[in-house]
């Protein structure tokens, strides 16, 4: 019966824990600057990032409903079921990718990229989404400078 209730709240503070300031929270929404993937060679390019919620822009319908499925097997680390989903999959995924794009790139954003005539690189687009689901952190092991 008592596998029914959830764990207990931890029942002390640790110590020197102190509430973060609010000041520090909005210097959070500034996002950070990040080298992504070059356009090319010598063509390096940074941009200013942030991390969004998924939950969010299917509340959004940035998502569409159509893609929530695919964007939940890729934020779960279902990737294995994708490739024998069906032969729409990777245009799902294409479509998850750019909307994780569009909701991280601050500055500049993606529109303003597209807008030069550019294109992403498939290698950007998944750092982009590595990005969304593990920060800075993450992004080590994928790039080896």
């Amino acid at each position: 019966m008592a596998d029914m209730y959830p764990p207990s709240a931890p029942q002390a503070q640790q110590p020197g824990m102190q509430p973060t300031p609010l000041k520090v929270l909005m210097g959070y929404a500034d996002g950070v600057v990040v080298q992504l993937p070059d356009f090319g060679d010598g063509q390096p390019f940074y941009a200013r990032l942030r991390r969004p919620s998924m939950l969010k822009l299917a509340s959004e319908g940035k998502i569409p409903n159509a893609l929530l499925g695919t964007a939940n097997s890729l934020f779960s680390g279902g990737g294995d079921e994708l490739d024998n989903d069906n032969e729409s999959m990777l245009s799902s995924v294409y479509g998850v990718c750019i909307e994780m794009a569009k909701a991280t790139l601050l500055e500049p954003t993606y529109d303003e990229v597209i807008s030069t005539g550019l294109m992403f690189t498939d290698q950007q687009l998944m750092f982009l989404f590595n990005y969304t689901q593990g920060g800075i952190e993450d992004l080590k092991s994928f790039r080896s400078e």
